[in-house]
Parts: structure tokens; sequence; C-alpha cells
């Protein structure tokens, strides 16, 4: 099994930033008490709805892989494309 990864992690906030950059549009990132996120992801629990603590959970983690092996199987040191370049181009296709 290989993983596809980058050779640099992004957060959450750095790929919303990232994409809309790349759509030419203003980021909209909310600072919410994380007390508060996780009462409501409780009571979504409790109540079946959307927001629940796994998703909470799933939304807020850290996901890294590690790129090695495919890169060892290759035989290259870095990724041919940065993390960055990549989604820029991968929106900007999407957008012509």
């Amino acid at each position: 099994i290989y993983h596809m990864g980058d050779d640099e992690a992004l957060s959450t906030n750095e790929l919303i930033t990232l994409m809309c950059r790349a759509l030419e549009r203003k980021p909209h990132i909310w600072k919410i008490n994380r007390g508060l996120m996780e009462f409501c992801a409780r009571l979504g629990t409790l109540l079946h709805l959307p927001l629940n603590t796994e998703r909470l959970r799933k939304l807020t983690e850290n996901y890294v892989v590690s790129n090695a092996k495919i890169k060892a199987a290759l035989g290259i040191d870095r990724m041919p494309v940065r993390a960055e370049e990549g989604i820029v181009r991968t929106i900007k296709s999407f957008s012509n």
C-alpha cells in the first residue's frame, strides 16, 4: 500500500485560505469557542444530528501519512509538485 501525501502538511485553515486565494475570494474562517463546539457535538450525538462528537473529531484531528515508501519506489527525494501548487492547479482547472 502506498500513501499519496505531500511533503509538507497543511492545516484545514491553510487549505481553506489556499483554495480561496486560487478562486480569488476572501476566506471566511470563524473562531468558535472549543467548549461550545464540543457541547453542540455532544448534543448532536444525543439527538442524532449531523454534527456529532465523531464528526467533530474527524473535522479537528490531524491526519498525516508518510509518503516515504512511494518516494523510495520512485527513486525521488521530494514529490514533483508541492501541495500548494497542486491544489491551485486543480482548482483553476475546474474554473476554466
